[in-house]
């Protein structure tokens, strides 16, 4: 569970009571989709003839650019989810990062859950680096859209212990 108890408005629209502007929302769905990109490949090469988490990831882009309604990005996003189901290991959790990527229209929060999910399968496939995963965290951050930055490095803070340490220093 990738999502707080408590809501910080700030990752929640303004449209819903936060103060989550729509290019923010997006930039933060851009990210998540880059995030998710990146490790597409460990999935891929266990599961080469499903396109789910490649969809999912070109549905996270196609919302963030207005061109796929919120609720079809999510459910794109939850077949990605689905692929992932009867996998163990890296592949499992990148096609659960790019799941992820896809409902951050729904829920901001998601966005985490990408990165975290990455980092994950990043961990996976190097279990004897500790290193490794740091390193993807170190990428991601360097990823990160400067409007959101900040936001996202203090969400990271918030959230770390519900994110499975993914992002600690």
């Amino acid at each position: 569970m990738i999502l707080p108890a408590v809501r910080d408005p700030r990752m929640v629209t303004i449209r819903r009571g936060g103060t989550l502007t729509d290019d923010d929302h997006q930039l933060l769905a851009r990210w998540a989709a880059t995030c998710a990109e990146r490790v597409l490949a460990l999935f891929e090469d266990e599961r080469p003839d499903d396109p789910r988490p490649r969809e999912a990831i070109e549905a996270a882009r196609a919302w963030a650019r207005g061109e796929l309604p919120m609720m079809q990005a999510r459910a794109v996003g939850g077949h990605a989810m689905g692929a992932a189901r009867p996998l163990r290991g890296a592949a499992r959790f990148a096609a659960y990062a790019a799941g992820q990527a896809a409902c951050v229209g729904h829920v901001a929060e998601h966005d985490l859950g990408a990165a975290a999910y990455a980092i994950k399968a990043i961990r996976a496939t190097h279990p004897d680096d500790p290193g490794a995963g740091r390193a993807e965290r170190d990428w991601q951050r360097d990823q990160l859209p400067p409007p959101v930055r900040q936001l996202v490095l203090e969400d990271q803070a918030r959230r770390d212990d519900i994110c499975w340490s993914a992002f600690a220093d």
